[in-house]
């Protein structure tokens, strides 16, 4: 049985906006489950449903198959971490971590003995005389998480608990988080807006939209199967380069004054020939070519970014790109200007220069195909 179970979750405000629309989730026991989206996507109101701190329009949660929309905050049995550590100043790390413990009139040797274990598995042990004040932004978050912790919760919901952390901070918190969550075991719901943190933390990740979830599956399914634009869009770094193609009887694909073969569209483009498709590359699966090469793209070089072990290589290609920043509905006009419609993830050793022109060798068995009216994945 799931341990969070969603149906048809709904918030509607009173304002008429509805910010979560028919969310269907499950999470099972143990499992770390992510929410993704931009902001106001509705993920964080969600899981404000979820912890009972927002009411519920229609639709239920249910803890272990147990329906608990009427059930107060409290008494629902889940821990949640913060964006803001919320700490109390005055207290040591000791008394932060087992304030709800006391509250609850848990027994002296009982509440030492969670505490310190807590302490221990979050690396605090060494720090619990010390008041906030003494601590750095990423040992707050885990007096933060120790206090949910030590509750011995059977569901933990955290609301963009790094954001507030550093870059390489929170690099290291989400090894911290992940290492913590395996320790304890129980089921988590994680909101966060970042896409690369979603993709390295979660069993699952629930991609939402205007408060519709959009995908839920494994990282590894959103990157390779995205269900719609969006998702294919949001989830990747550099995000996925779009393009309107035309689909010829053979297979083959008009990219502009460009064709691009394909030997294996048969069955993926089945009844398109003839139609127009939105085409997606991913940038990492563009590879420098000699001229003239087959199932190549020629690309003018517009600006490149060196990145230590790989080069982000931006570079226009006379095809209508779809969508995205700064790109939809260009023309020879503007490409005329420089202006960039896609890139590619180049290694470091491969020598690039903005001005120059290049080949680049397409993996057209990776290619995504999207209808232009709907944005559903074709043949996915």
């Amino acid at each position: 049985m799931s341990a969070i179970t969603l149906e048809k979750l709904t918030k509607v405000f009173a304002t008429g906006v509805t910010a979560v629309s028919a969310l269907d989730l499950e999470v099972a026991d143990g499992e770390f489950v992510v929410l993704v989206g931009p902001s106001g996507c509705g993920k964080t109101t969600a899981l404000r449903m979820v912890a009972g701190l927002e009411s519920i329009t229609s639709g239920s949660v249910a803890f272990d198959g147990r329906v608990v929309n009427n059930v107060s905050p409290r008494s629902r049995d889940v821990a949640m971490v913060f964006q803001n550590y919320a700490l109390y100043p005055h207290l040591t790390v000791y008394q932060n971590i087992g304030f709800a413990l006391e509250n609850k009139k848990v027994h002296k040797d009982e509440r030492h003995r969670r505490i310190v274990a807590t302490a221990s598995i979050v690396g605090l042990s060494e720090m619990l005389t010390r008041k906030p004040r003494q601590l750095s932004g990423g040992q707050r978050q885990r007096v933060a998480m120790a206090r949910a912790i030590v509750r011995e919760p059977s569901v933990f919901l955290m609301d963009e608990p790094l954001s507030n952390l550093d870059a390489k901070l929170r690099v290291q918190m989400r090894a911290e988080v992940l290492r913590v969550h395996q320790s304890v075991g129980a089921a988590t719901l994680y909101v966060t807006h970042d896409q690369t943190e979603a993709m390295t933390m979660g069993d699952r990740v629930a991609v939402m939209r205007d408060g519709v979830l959009q995908q839920y599956g494994t990282p590894r399914s959103l990157y390779e199967r995205p269900a719609n634009l969006f998702v294919a869009t949001f989830i990747g770094s550099p995000e996925m380069n779009l393009y309107e193609a035309g689909v010829s009887s053979d297979g083959s694909l008009a990219l502009g004054s460009q064709r691009l073969e394909m030997p294996e569209a048969g069955t993926r483009l089945a009844g398109h020939q003839g139609r127009k498709v939105i085409v997606g590359i991913r940038p990492e699966d563009l590879t420098t070519a000699s001229a003239g090469a087959r199932g190549t793209l020629t690309a003018d070089m517009r600006l490149v970014e060196m990145l230590g072990d790989e080069q982000h290589a931006y570079f226009s290609i006379d095809a209508t790109p779809f969508g995205g920043a700064g790109t939809a509905g260009q023309d020879e006009g503007l490409l005329a200007t420089g202006v960039p419609n896609g890139v590619a993830r180049v290694d470091s050793r491969v020598p690039v220069r903005a001005g120059e022109r290049l080949s680049f060798t397409v993996d057209t068995a990776r290619l995504h195909f999207f209808d232009p009216d709907s944005g559903l994945a074709i043949g996915r």
